[in-house]
């Protein structure tokens, strides 16, 4: 099963102490290059990341539908959806909007931070999601009060 994420959920879960649970869930995360320079830039997370045998980095090929992409979303979330594409991912994380719409109209199934959370909660490597949105939202990831609402209903949270 290849997985690509792009850099927010890792960086995110990284932050509120939760980047297993992607190792939990999916074995081994393919990340490209822009998104492992996108990692580094936050204090602290290069150091962690290196020691995580389970990130693998790996460049996309199609460099021209790189560049066509970029007229419209970063190089990371570029290089992330033309990987999921050449590598067949079962998934691409992915949180941006625009990038996410990118990536479903090229009929690449994602998942994002909440996905991510809720699978986790299915498989028992959390006990709660709540608690992890509330994380999340204090160190300024911006979620949908509405999706928040829905989300923790339809998981008996609310």
């Amino acid at each position: 099963m290849i997985i690509v994420s792009d850099t927010s959920s890792i960086s995110n879960l990284l932050q509120i102490g939760l980047i297993d649970i992607l190792h939990v869930l999916y074995g081994e995360i393919t990340i490209t290059p822009a998104v492992r320079r996108e990692l580094y830039h936050l204090p602290d997370q290069e150091k962690q990341i290196e020691q995580i045998d389970w990130i693998k980095v790996k460049t996309p090929q199609d460099q021209g539908m790189i560049v066509q992409l970029l007229e419209e979303i970063d190089l990371g979330e570029a290089e992330s959806i033309v990987l999921a594409m050449e590598e067949q991912a079962k998934y691409l994380i992915i949180d941006e909007y625009k990038g996410r719409m990118i990536a479903d109209s090229y009929g690449i199934k994602i998942v994002g931070i909440l996905g991510v959370l809720i699978q986790a909660k299915q498989k028992g490597a959390i006990s709660a999601v709540k608690p992890h949105i509330n994380q999340l939202i204090e160190i300024g990831f911006r979620l949908d009060k509405k999706l928040i609402e829905r989300v923790l209903k339809g998981l008996g949270e609310l």
